[in-house]
């Protein structure tokens, strides 16, 4: 599903116009589309919720991407909630919302900020969001105590402040002051010519990785297997159409063809996957060891 508008400024104006939901009418767009995949709700529901994208893909532009870009990252975190979206638990979808909105532009950003990635961890992505910031500020305070931070220092205070090791800030400090370069341009007049690329070392996988991966998904998937066989045969049908089939069946047609109602379905998957874990956890020294 596809939210098309001309420009940004005629998707802000429409996205001020959309109407504001209030919680039990969230609550039946969000069952709607996830147990009926009615694309009408789905629709209503991120409509509804496009101001909050817009204001969150807004607050990003100091980072020199344009806001048509930015806007449309913010669009697919949206989608994204929508998507994974549980009415069930009693949040708001705009607190859960939120998070995917801002996971989706912060990415897309760090993905632009350079060619090489800048990082994707948790502590990585709030340096880059948040060193320059911090460090202005502790500059000023500083300055207006007429005192001033050496490098070391500065790195160390950043560091508590954000709550990284010092290794990232000092990382993530040269990655922003840095410059991209050819890895075609030559190291220097005297290597003849030779090129940066060639000291790269080749970090594809090797043979006895690929065989020992392989080894562990054969392992998992016996396992899922064994835990499907635990099933009776609805439950096996139920977990088969709902989770291994594309697209997924909705509850209604399920209960329709087994003259069930959608919550009786719900309820027998809900089992189910109950029975399914609980064959698992007789492997879970295994899982876990192949997991971790």
């Amino acid at each position: 599903m596809a939210l098309d508008f001309p420009n940004d400024r005629t998707l802000s104006r429409a996205a001020m116009k959309a109407e504001l939901l209030d919680a039990e009418t969230e609550r039946q767009l969000a069952y709607a589309w996830r147990d009926d995949r009615d694309e009408a709700a789905l629709h209503r529901l991120i409509t509804a919720y496009m101001r909050l994208a817009i204001s969150m893909a807004s607050k990003y532009k100091r980072y020199g991407a344009p806001m048509n870009d930015l806007i449309q990252e913010a669009s697919l975190g949206l989608m994204k909630a929508a998507e994974k979206f549980d009415p069930d638990r009693g949040v708001r979808f705009s607190t859960y919302a939120v998070w995917w909105i801002k996971a989706s532009i912060q990415d897309y950003v760090m993905r632009n900020w350079s060619m090489v990635r800048t990082g994707s961890t948790s502590s990585q992505k709030s340096l880059f969001f948040n060193l320059r910031r911090v460090q202005a500020r502790l500059e000023r305070e500083a300055m207006a105590r007429g005192e001033e931070l050496d490098r070391h220092q500065m790195r160390r205070t950043i560091s508590t402040e954000i709550g990284v090791p010092l290794h990232d800030v000092e990382m993530m400090e040269g990655r922003l002051s840095g410059s991209d370069f050819s890895l075609n341009a030559t190291q220097s007049a005297e290597d003849e010519g030779r090129e940066w690329i060639d000291t790269l070392v080749d970090d594809g996988a090797q043979s006895a990785e690929i065989v020992e991966e392989r080894h562990d998904r054969e392992a998992l998937r016996a396992w899922l297997l064994e835990a499907i066989g635990s099933l009776n045969d609805r439950e096996q049908f139920i977990i088969r159409e709902r989770k291994l089939r594309e697209p997924p069946r909705t509850l209604e047609s399920l209960g329709n063809e087994l003259n069930l109602s959608k919550e009786r379905v719900r309820q027998l998957e809900a089992a189910a996957f109950t029975k399914m874990r609980k064959q698992l956890e007789t492997r879970s020294d295994e899982v876990h060891e192949l997991l971790s």
